[in-house]
């Protein structure tokens, strides 16, 4: 008697536990946040095709750890740049960029999300397995395009994607070692010289699927623009729903010569909005 009772508590605990697990997935779910600025509030929606980030996304969120955070890169025509923990009262001038939670997000690129006016995308270095910083984020203000510009962007596109196919072929793994080593140590020089051999190994190398601009994606970018060379390269998570206006008014400032806004622009809090 004891034993089914033992049984039937742990099946309504694991139920319990399901009904919960159920609960936070569908809770997840079309999450939109608001970041309210000196200059106004933006409202980005987070998207489902990329649970990974849209969930971390949310737990700093929670944690408050956006609350304080500068816009710390500004580029006008481009998009601007936030996320950095070290810009939190950091000084005039100082060089910004490099700070995070000390983790990254694997890569969630998909076909689907693409670099419109107003994506929200995952900042990152330069790593073998595009991995996404643990909070920097980039939201895209971009250009409107033409087909000129968007055959160029293609093949830059595709010169990236050669690039991170010969890095990732296994003939090739003592460079990728080599360079994952050069971004541990944060040895510049090294970088750039693991960086240029990837980037002068992928001119020539042929084993990998090329990518096309979407008809569709191509109408998007001729009508509202972008950024359309960033495709298929980094995670692009979500869009701004309202504020856009916000976002060019911060591009728009001016900034010292590591385009950091003169004026400093914080995210005063973020927060999960229904």
């Amino acid at each position: 008697m004891m034993k089914n009772l033992l049984i039937a508590a742990c099946i309504l605990v694991v139920s319990a536990c399901n009904i919960s697990s159920k609960k936070e997935q569908e809770n997840a779910k079309n999450v939109k946040v608001e970041l309210q600025t000196a200059k106004g509030n933006i409202i980005l929606q987070l998207s489902d095709e990329t649970p990974l980030h849209r969930d971390n996304f949310i737990k700093l969120v929670n944690q408050k750890y956006f609350d304080g955070i500068l816009f710390h890169r500004v580029i006008n025509g481009f998009g601007i740049q936030s996320g950095d923990p070290d810009s939190k009262n950091a000084q005039p001038g100082e060089a910004l960029g490099n700070g995070g939670p000390g983790y990254t997000i694997p890569a969630e690129i998909n076909t689907k999300l693409f670099h419109k006016r107003g994506a929200l995308n995952a900042a990152r270095d330069n790593n073998p397995d595009r991995a996404s910083a643990g909070s920097q984020f980039f939201i895209v203000q971009g250009k409107v395009q033409n087909d000129s510009t968007l055959n160029k962007a293609e093949t830059r596109i595709n010169g990236w994607l050669a690039e991170h196919a010969f890095v990732n072929d296994p003939a090739n793994k003592a460079i990728r070692d080599s360079l994952i080593s050069a971004l541990k140590e944060e040895d510049g020089t090294k970088l750039m010289q693991w960086a240029d051999l990837v980037y002068k190994g992928g001119k020539t190398y042929t084993n990998y699927d090329s990518y096309q601009i979407p008809e569709e994606h191509r109408a998007v970018y001729k009508e509202i623009g972008g950024a359309p060379h960033l495709d298929q390269n980094y995670t692009v998570f979500g869009e701004v729903l309202e504020g856009m206006d916000i976002v060019d008014q911060i591009a728009a400032m001016e900034v010292d010569s590591l385009d950091r806004p003169v004026e400093d622009v914080k995210i005063i809090t973020a927060r999960i909005i229904k």
